[in-house]
């Protein structure tokens, strides 16, 4: 069965629309704050949510985003907010379509069918950066090369991913300084010094002519793909 979750504060619209939709075979959650929506969409994915933006706890505009941060499933609002202020806030953060109270149980139920048979967007993965003959996945830890994985110490690990953040961006030195040894390492360039070195040596092709990892002398490195 499609599973519904319905978010609302008003005893009555919930007891409505869960008879409703469970008489045309939907399986139904309904809660009364967007904190137990929120809970809810981590335990048991919904195939659409219906939102109440007026709730007791949270904006409802804040809880499209929490949903969106979590699941990527349809949202429909049904508010008896009007103005277009409050639909233009709701659609920017990701609501799929708008519903105002009081409504017809028919067109809500239609508006419903509607998303649901929108077909996902696939997205294709970004593809991992490369350094050189590298291959470099932050997120797994693993650096994998012609001639297998190469390892890298944690420290190197957090300067490389301060790097790998801002492609072609400058970062400045006492700023990585500051986020891997802490603000009392602010003035210690050659820390950066040491460890770029051993990095080229790792991952450069050539190590003394880099073309990925660059040091802009007196202000910081940057990660060059």
């Amino acid at each position: 069965m499609t599973h519904i979750l319905v978010v609302d504060d008003e005893p009555a619209l919930r007891r409505t629309l869960r008879i409703n939709l469970q008489a045309r075979q939907y399986s139904v959650l309904t809660v009364a704050t967007g904190q137990e929506a929120l809970d809810s969409v981590g335990r048991a994915l919904p195939a659409a949510v219906v939102l109440d933006l007026g709730l007791p706890d949270l904006d409802g505009v804040d809880v499209i985003r929490g949903v969106h941060s979590t699941v990527d499933v349809p949202i429909i609002v049904l508010t008896g907010r009007t103005d277009i202020e409050h639909k233009l806030r709701a659609f920017d953060a990701g609501a799929d379509d708008y519903v105002t109270k009081p409504f017809v149980m028919e067109e809500l139920l239609a508006r419903l069918r509607a998303v649901l048979r929108r077909p996902a967007v696939a997205t294709e993965p970004a593809p991992l950066p490369r350094i050189g003959w590298y291959e470099i996945d932050v997120e797994a830890a693993t650096v994998t090369g012609p001639d297998g994985t190469v390892r890298l110490t944690p420290t190197e690990w957090r300067i490389l991913a301060l790097l790998l953040a801002s492609p072609g961006r400058l970062v400045p030195g006492r700023q990585i300084l500051a986020e891997v040894w802490g603000p009392e390492a602010e003035g210690r360039g050659n820390y950066l010094r040491v460890y770029l070195a051993g990095m080229r040596r790792k991952l450069e092709p050539d190590p003394a002519r880099p073309r990925h990892l660059i040091t802009e002398p007196g202000i910081g490195y940057r990660f060059q793909p």
